[in-house]
This record gives structure tokens, C-alpha cells and sequence, in this order.
């Protein structure tokens, strides 16, 4: 598997619309937590699915939260830290309602 290649991108989210400042390692949005499948191996945009990626699940793990993505085009799911930036309530109410889809 290839190493972390660091990007520094800002986006649009294609879910919510809301404009995004990457910081190299931001890889959803920190206002409705969607992402997209956009990387094979972190950070490499060789993915040829492009689909959104839902959040589905928060977990607290080693007093960090950890979202899981999944596509919803292929159905890949991927684990990602959160980021400072992200917003807590949207993640606590990820974390205690998994069936819950933030944003839909």
C-alpha cells in the first residue's frame, strides 16, 4: 500500500455546499461530515468512484472520535479520524444514533 500522500485542497462539500479549507489532511466536511471516494490509498485521488461517502457511525477511540464513511455508490466503508473543526454536535449525534444520516 502506497504512503499517505498530503494535499492541501479546499472544496465545496457536494452534500451541503458548504466551502471547506483543506489543511492537508481534511477528508470530510466539517459541517455535515460527508466525504467523497475520492482515494484508493489516503490522499492519492486514484479512485475511480467518485461516489459520496455517508457518515454512519462515531466512535470514541483513544479520546478522539473516529467517523466511518460509507460509499454510496460502491459501498466501500472507511474509518477516518475527526478533525478540531468538526462539528461536535453532528458527530455526538452520529455517535448515539448510528442509523441516523446526518444531513438527509
Amino acid at each position: 500500500m502506497k504512503q499517505f500522500v498530503k494535499r492541501v485542497e479546499n472544496f465545496t462539500c457536494a452534500h451541503c455546499g458548504a466551502d471547506v479549507v483543506g489543511n492537508g489532511y481534511t477528508n470530510h466536511c466539517p459541517k455535515c461530515l460527508w466525504s467523497r471516494h475520492v482515494d484508493n490509498a489516503p490522499g492519492d485521488r486514484q479512485s475511480p468512484c467518485g461516489g459520496m461517502m455517508a457518515p454512519v457511525a462515531a466512535e470514541s477511540v483513544a479520546g478522539e472520535f473516529v467517523i466511518t464513511h460509507k460509499c454510496q455508490k460502491c459501498g466501500k466503508t472507511i474509518r477516518q479520524r475527526s478533525c478540531e473543526n468538526d462539528d461536535i454536535d453532528a458527530i455526538i449525534e452520529l455517535s448515539t444514533n448510528p442509523d441516523f444520516i446526518f444531513g438527509k
